[in-house]
């Protein structure tokens, strides 16, 4: 199976580098709303669409949001739910992220599940207790997040799940960086997590805490990471060629 690696601009519009020869990585760019048709048309055929959001609905009064399908119009194939920054900013619940995985997946597109603990207990001294607190948090998150999630064939082969705890993402500020081995213990959690609670075989998980061109051969190198969801290295061409490139090299 490809790794993928997802490119995500948040609230910035970058320029994306061109990508001709592209058979042994998937890459999708996800940049705001309002620059998904642009991208959609600047893009090679190498290169898949996605979004950072949606709404849970396909129509109806829902002031300011945006749904699955209208999404599918614009030629999006990947729909990032669940991210950090929405869970903290926008307050949004397990409750909420789960009709939004079961929306998407019900409009045919992929859905990408961001997951992770949003701190390290202070009063937690040894990794060991870290990583047992990090999966019971995350073990909640699934349990909610996927709540009557369809064991279909096309479920399962469309669910992604993006490991990103939030302590060691740059912008948190906390200036704690995640070990490939944790990531890695946390990543094999996860897939054991979806195969026992809602029978998912073989998904894809990926890594998202701070990756840039100087680490991300550090989690990619293993053969359970699937990819890794890139935050503020998407917006620089060297950081993308690098990361690219390191993919390619590793698979």
């Amino acid at each position: 199976m490809k790794k993928i690696i997802i490119f995500n601009w948040k609230m910035n519009v970058a320029d994306f580098i061109r990508v001709d020869k592209n058979n042994e990585i998937e890459i999708v760019v996800c940049p705001p709303f309002t620059h998904l048709e642009k991208v959609k048309n600047s893009l090679s055929s190498k290169i898949k669409l996605g979004a950072q959001n949606c709404f849970w609905e396909n129509e109806g009064a829902y002031t300011g949001e945006i749904s699955p399908i209208m999404l599918k119009n614009l030629g999006v194939e990947y729909v990032i739910v669940g991210h950090s920054e929405r869970r903290k900013y926008l307050n949004e619940t397990d409750e909420m992220i789960n009709k939004k995985v079961l929306a998407v997946l019900k409009a045919r597109l992929r859905v990408v599940l961001c997951v992770g603990e949003p701190s390290r207990k202070s009063q937690i001294a040894n990794r060991k207790a870290q990583i047992s607190y990090a999966k019971q948090y995350v073990k909640k998150q699934l349990q909610k997040d996927l709540k009557t999630i369809s064991s279909s064939r096309f479920a399962i082969s469309n669910l992604i799940v993006a490991y990103e705890p939030v302590w060691a993402i740059s912008t948190s500020g906390t200036g704690k960086i995640c070990q490939p081995e944790d990531a890695l213990e946390m990543i094999k959690f996860i897939k054991q997590t979806l195969n026992s609670k809602f029978s998912i075989l073989n998904s894809r998980i990926l890594y998202g805490g701070s990756v840039d061109g100087k680490n991300i051969k550090d989690f990619l190198k293993y053969k359970e990471i699937g990819g890794a969801l890139v935050g503020g290295a998407s917006l620089k061409k060297n950081e993308i060629k690098k990361i690219i490139n390191l993919c390619r090299v590793i698979t």
